[in-house]
């Protein structure tokens, strides 16, 4: 009875659906791409060949399952990996990491009959699911379907597992059909199973296993050659209200003077806004996009490009991590962790709790309380070689002692599919 009255629900929400996307596309095209996707009408299928799937929503969870893409081709060199997404920019960023060496697709609404034809066009052997997408049809689908189904990379905060307890008789059911649940901490282990998930192993956080490419270091030390000798931060994958907010406590710190600042905002459809943002403030400002060497005047820089993350780490004598001033609960701070970059993170972390604690627990991180608190540590680091030295290193060491998920989840995935 909880599954029919939620998928009545769905039925009901897919107008809404619809009329979303449309809303989407009027910053965001992309929205208006592969429909019929999203409705389990494909142009493709397995074609014969022995396919594993794997979930990746959107762009975090997208870049988190690299390490794992890689163990599963060379454990299964004959299959297929087939990635299903929700988002543009989730299946953008696959294109940029994996090419043609992977399909992709949407993954459809969660209707009984689009997740059963979904499973019957590509007939995959496995399906992994990172994070925390739980789709009680999909996962009833993969049951009747015989695919075993992982949940790995698995985290769910507090606030979240509150959500899911509201649908305690639905969220029990879809975890306790899970073959096995690939959890990044104790505490998020926990949490599953007290909402009704069985067999949970803590494997850690996959993300502690992505290497640095030698391509985006280069790419780095191009940024930095472009920079020339003028201290630089970065305020990676920002959010909505945040870029306002440091603009404006940046003007007011003393320290402004040469110090160039780079900004990243998470969504693509964002690159213009928050360049105009900045302007409007009266900024000097550049683009990624112009491709050009940094002009002397020049005092804001927009990263408005994909897939340069760890360039822009690698480049900057230290970066601000977003979506943790306002609270969005942080974007990832591993990776400039395991570039050697010093880190500063605001109050709201909750989406890499147990990451933020153990980085400014090991002096690679330091916390801010606001704007204001944010860009006087920044001066105060961009002044002080010794410190950043310090954090860089100590954020490494924090990288490496965390890796090991990658390996531990495969075994799970051995013991589980026996």
């Amino acid at each position: 009875m909880p599954r029919l009255i939620y998928t009545l629900a769905v039925l009901l929400l897919l107008p809404w659906a619809v009329l979303h996307l449309l809303w989407r596309s009027r910053r965001q095209p992309e929205y208006l791409h592969h429909w019929g996707e999203r409705f389990a009408h494909y142009d493709t299928s397995a074609n014969g060949m022995p396919t594993i799937w794997l979930h990746a929503v959107s762009v975090g969870e997208t870049r988190a399952a690299q390490p794992l893409v890689s163990a599963l081709r060379q454990r299964f060199p004959d299959h297929r990996i087939l990635f299903t997404h929700m988002t543009p920019t989730g299946r953008a960023t696959s294109e940029s990491l994996y090419g043609d060496s992977v399909s992709r697709i949407y993954l459809p609404y969660d209707t009984p009959w689009a997740m059963r034809g979904f499973l019957r066009r590509f007939r995959p052997r496995l399906g992994l699911i990172m994070e925390t997408e739980l789709w009680p049809n999909l996962v009833d689908a993969c049951r009747k379907e015989a695919v075993p189904l992982l949940l790995v990379n698995a985290r769910l905060s507090e606030h979240s597992a509150q959500r899911y307890a509201t649908f305690s008789a639905l969220t029990a059911r879809a975890l306790s059909q899970l073959t096995a649940i690939a959890a990044q901490s104790a505490e998020d282990a926990r949490r599953l199973e007290a909402l009704g998930a069985r067999d949970v192993a803590v494997t850690g956080n996959l993300k502690f296993d992505i290497t640095v490419p030698a391509t985006q270091i280069a790419l780095g030390s191009e940024f930095r050659r472009r920079h020339g000798d003028r201290p630089c931060w970065l305020a990676a994958s920002t959010r909505e209200g945040e870029e306002a907010l440091i603009l404006d406590a940046w003007r007011r710190t003393a320290a402004t003077g040469r110090a160039l600042l780079v900004i990243v905002p998470r969504h693509p459809q964002r690159f213009d806004e928050i360049a105009r943002l900045a302007r409007e403030r009266g900024w000097r400002v550049q683009l990624r996009s112009e491709d050009a060497a940094i002009g002397a005047d020049t005092e804001i820089v927009i990263g408005d490009s994909m897939g340069e993350m760890f360039a822009y780490y690698t480049a900057a004598d230290l970066a601000f991590i977003g979506g943790s001033l306002l609270d969005f609960g942080s974007q990832n701070l591993i990776e400039p962790a395991a570039c050697g970059t010093p880190i500063l993170v605001g109050p709201s972390t909750r989406n890499f709790a147990e990451a933020a604690r153990a980085a400014l627990a090991c002096g690679a991180a330091r916390a801010v309380v606001d704007a204001g608190d944010l860009t006087r540590q920044v001066a105060a680091l961009l002044a002080d070689a010794a410190a950043r030295a310090a954090m860089g290193e100590a954020g490494k060491s924090f990288a490496a002692r965390h890796r090991g998920a990658t390996a531990r989840t495969m075994e799970l995935l051995s013991r589980a599919t026996r």
